[in-house]
């Protein structure tokens, strides 16, 4: 009796792993970044765990065994997002660390505060996104932006969720690309040290 319950309990078959797999969207915006480096992508808590969340009508985050990523949630988003980004734009967007000998112009960092299908039926997709020139050719332009990106769920479960994250990750790398988004461009200057011994640079 026992060595069957044990068995029930973890049938392979009743549990779904679930792919990040933003659809290819046909667009094509112009190369704003060049070669970039992606940081790690930050998720919450809940969105960096193995198990799908979701959001009930009580307003509970909850998540079930039974459904879980096919990837490390923050691995699969950092990756996708880089593929996503190079993809509609051309650019070399590449997640740390660099593998390059040459190292990137820019170095982009995206935070997500909200990524989470919610009880409403869309999946909202929310946070900030920073690019950093290196500003080594004498100055540069850095942009702090925000997303609020909300997918319709066109399914219900955890396959409706990983679709309508794949959609949304697709529209923030379109958004990213064109440095599109409410925020600041902060430009910055610093001259090119041509003389490592010329004190007036410092």
């Amino acid at each position: 009796m026992g060595a069957t319950l044990l068995g029930a309990c973890s049938n392979p078959e009743k549990t779904g792993r679930f792919l990040i797999d933003p659809p290819v969207s046909g667009v094509q915006v112009p190369n704003r970044l060049g070669t970039a480096e992606l940081k790690d992508v930050s998720l919450p808590d809940y969105a960096s765990d193995q198990e799908v969340a979701f959001q009930t009508p009580d307003g509970a985050v909850r998540s079930t065994p039974d459904n879980l990523w096919a990837d490390n949630p923050a691995r699969a988003f950092t990756t996708t997002l880089a593929r996503a980004i190079s993809d509609v734009s051309g650019a070399t967007v590449i997640s740390e660390p660099w593998p390059l000998a040459q190292p990137p112009a820019r170095v982009l960092e995206v935070r997500v505060e909200r990524a989470l299908a919610q009880a409403d039926n869309s999946y909202r997709l929310s946070g900030r996104y920073f690019v950093s020139d290196d500003g080594l050719s004498g100055g540069g332009a850095n942009h702090a932006r925000s997303f609020d990106i909300r997918v319709p769920m066109a399914a219900q479960g955890a396959a409706g969720t990983a679709l309508a994250a794949s959609q949304a990750i697709a529209i923030l790398a379109q958004q990213i690309a064109t440095l599109s988004g409410p925020g600041a461009t902060i430009a910055t200057t610093r001259p090119a040290a041509s003389d490592p011994f010329d004190l007036s640079l410092f």
